[in-house]
């Protein structure tokens, strides 16, 4: 089969149905896209849209109550769906591999990393120990992993997320297929590890030949890794064309609402505001007549977007530039966005925490095993001194293991500090527990968390969570008087309030994060830490959310200490920003003086590793070699400078032995050896390419 010179993968009017007891439920229709031999094509959508039934459907790999029921899927020319049970094993793992989201899920934590890499092309191939070894330790060193013997002989627990992901790259890599599925493989990955991660995906690509189909809601990844794309809504095709097709001339509505979710360079939540998509996407048995999105599109013409089933449509001079809209002709697509109500900017007043040399140390045995030995001492806080003012947006920034959620939690009382002060509103509060606190304290200080699904009780309705909120903070004095505030909360985080008898199985990851937002701000919520708030949401739900925590910080006045790793996000929501890395703050500055030379070192390799879905920003490629070292154990001199590509033009080796001081100037300020002219010399990581 090795002359076949047509594409790799051909999927033709594809349709697939899950079949319940009550219904058949369609989660893909009509859906159609070819992989040409060494091409990668970005399959693009919000969850739910059908990306990973289709992966699945490639793979044949439906489950019991999933079936393919129109349309074919075809393999170097073979139909997947008429091969045999024997055929289909032959074929899967050996010429079509997939990497998975979750990299421990793919690994087997009983068996040492060499073995799991040997075992493919022993069973596929049918080569000797010898061989299989050389070949994993090729592969290993390929993706780029410290002391690959050492990794070959390490179980997977012992290694970091990224470095399992890497092997789980590897492990698909072993047999050289000659199609490699990945579904969201970076989403749980840190940027910087992430940048790292797509870079060697790109370069292994090239060096394997390998064709790529590549599943993302990530549009920027997308843009640096693929070379077409297919944009995928409610299980259909919504668009598809080459990268440059879709992104400077697209032709569908919802591919251009994608885009004006998203914070590109230049949006500004005072001037530029995100637009969300309105409305709920459809579930898959409640789905409009005639065009999916219809409901939600700007561009809807009753009586014609919804008489009849759509069609893709060829447009006019792109070669596979393909829509399936209707009205893709009649549209003026380069008409600037209706401008959006400019907000007031928050007025910022006076200082309400005060951090000072704050500092949090763990004790943890040497061994696991026995605690009585030599303990070992974990810095996760190292001197943090920062101040946050009234209607403030301070963004914390950094890469997991920098001590970020360590401070979200001494602030919050669920750790005490080892030394320094937390003052809030004047008041000394790094010493009390949160259970020792007063019941004003813990109200004016609440906390969004990360994953919606994990914060809400599901056997609770929504309106009394956040009732149950409302009698721990004392707040009304009767039930009735606590029903009406709950719904107003409601209103405050843009819900129906016929939401208040619903159980959370029955809300969106978007709408339950805004239950999380009503439940903090419940007792009237002074300062409130916002970790990781939208990283667990779909693109266009992130836009929505934001824009709501930026609607209440305007008119409740609050603080918003907002952790995050995405510093898309960061640049268009926040006054200020702070960079941790390893315990200590790197840097600290307005965010147009952290946005723009000079840089601290890790900051500039911050900026560098964001992707960015835009085709007319340049950025500086700078990627981060290593992995954090442990907090246990960390480098002596400069936390950073392990990683650190200016750490040779320091002289006398002062890195390696001095912990650099914290300079000043006009607010912003750095923590770094290199001198003023070098730093003043740096030049910017993001262009945007003249008009």
């Amino acid at each position: 089969m090795t002359d076949y010179s047509g594409p790799i993968l051909e999927i033709d009017k594809l349709s697939i149905s899950f079949f319940t007891r009550l219904r058949e439920i369609p989660a893909v229709m009509d859906f159609s896209v070819a992989v040409q031999p060494g091409e990668a094509v970005g399959l693009v959508g919000e969850s739910g849209c059908g990306k990973s039934t289709v992966a699945l459907g490639v793979m044949q790999d439906l489950g019991v109550n999933g079936r393919i029921v129109g349309g074919s899927i075809k393999f170097k020319g073979r139909d997947l769906g008429a091969m045999s049970a024997e055929e289909l094993r032959q074929i899967r793992g050996s010429e079509i591999a997939m990497i998975y989201q979750e990299p421990m899920a793919s690994l087997n934590p009983a068996m040492k990393i060499g073995k799991q890499l040997m075992e493919v092309p022993m069973i596929h191939e049918g080569i000797g120990e010898k061989e299989a070894y050389a070949r994993a330790l090729q592969v290993v060193t390929d993706v780029k992993l410290p002391d690959p013997k050492r990794m070959l002989d390490a179980f997977p627990h012992q290694l970091s997320g990224g470095q399992q992901q890497r092997i789980v790259i590897a492990m698909a890599l072993m047999s050289k297929p000659a199609l490699l599925i990945l579904d969201e493989p970076t989403t749980a990955l840190d940027v910087t590890v992430e940048a790292a991660i797509v870079e060697l995906v790109k370069d292994l690509g090239k060096k394997y030949g390998t064709s790529m189909l590549f599943i993302s809601h990530n549009l920027g990844l997308v843009l640096e890794t693929c070379d077409r794309i297919c944009v995928m809504y409610s299980g259909e095709a919504v668009e598809r064309g080459s990268i440059e097709d879709v992104f400077d001339q697209m032709r569908h509505p919802y591919t251009q609402a994608l885009f004006r979710s998203i914070p590109l360079p230049g949006a500004d939540k005072t001037s530029r505001p995100l637009k969300a998509i309105p409305g709920n996407f459809p579930l898959p048995h409640e789905r409009p007549r005639g065009c999916n999105f219809g409901p939600r599109c700007d561009y809807f013409e009753p009586g014609r977007c919804d008489a009849k089933d759509i069609p893709m449509f060829n447009i006019a001079g792109d070669d596979r530039h393909t829509t399936r809209c209707l009205r893709h002709d009649e549209i003026d697509w380069d008409a600037p966005m209706a401008a959006q109500e400019q907000k007031g900017k928050t007025e910022i007043g006076k200082v309400v925490l005060k951090i000072e040399d704050l500092r949090k140390y763990y004790e943890v045995a040497a061994s696991a095993l026995f605690s009585s030995g030599p303990k070992k001492v974990v810095k996760a806080n190292e001197t943090l001194s920062f101040e946050a003012r009234e209607g403030e947006t301070l963004a914390i920034v950094g890469e997991s293991g920098c001590g970020k959620s360590t401070f979200a939690k001494v602030l919050m009382g669920l750790e005490t500090a080892t030394d320094g002060n937390i003052l809030l509103n004047s008041k000394e509060i790094q010493n009390t527990p949160i259970e020792k606190r007063k019941t004003e304290t813990i109200s004016s200080v609440q906390m969004v968390f990360q994953n919606p699904f994990d914060t809400l009780n599901p056997s609770m309705t929504v309106g009394r969570q956040i009732i149950r909120a409302l009698e721990v903070f004392g707040i009304g004095k009767t039930e009735a008087e606590r029903r009406e505030k709950m719904l107003n909360l409601l209103d405050l985080v843009k819900l129906p309030r016929a939401f208040a008898d619903r159980m959370p199985r029955q809300l969106s990851g978007g709408q339950k994060q805004r239950v999380g937002i009503a439940r903090a701000f419940a007792g009237g919520a002074k300062i409130v830490v916002a970790d990781e708030p939208v990283s667990a949401l779909d693109v266009s739900v992130q836009a929505a959310v934001t824009d709501l925590l930026m609607d209440i910080q305007r008119e409740e006045k609050t603080t918003l200490l907002f952790i995050s790793h995405d510093l898309s996000i960061v640049r268009y929501l926040s006054d200020r920003v702070m960079v941790m890395y390893l315990g200590h703050v790197v840097e600290l500055g307005t965010t147009d003086q952290v946005f723009s030379p000079p840089y601290h070192p890790y900051t500039e390799a911050l900026l560098s590793a964001v992707p960015i879905a835009d085709t007319s920003v340049q950025k500086k490629h700078i990627v981060l070699e290593g992995d954090i070292p442990s907090a246990m154990n960390p480098p002596p001199g400069c936390p950073f400078q392990t990683r650190c590509r200016w750490k040779s033009e320091v002289p006398g080796g002062l890195c390696e032995t001095e912990v650099p001081p914290m300079r000043k100037k006009d607010g912003h300020q750095i923590k770094c050896h290199l001198s003023e002219d070098q730093l003043a010399g740096m030049e910017p990581v993001i262009k945007i390419a003249a008009e």
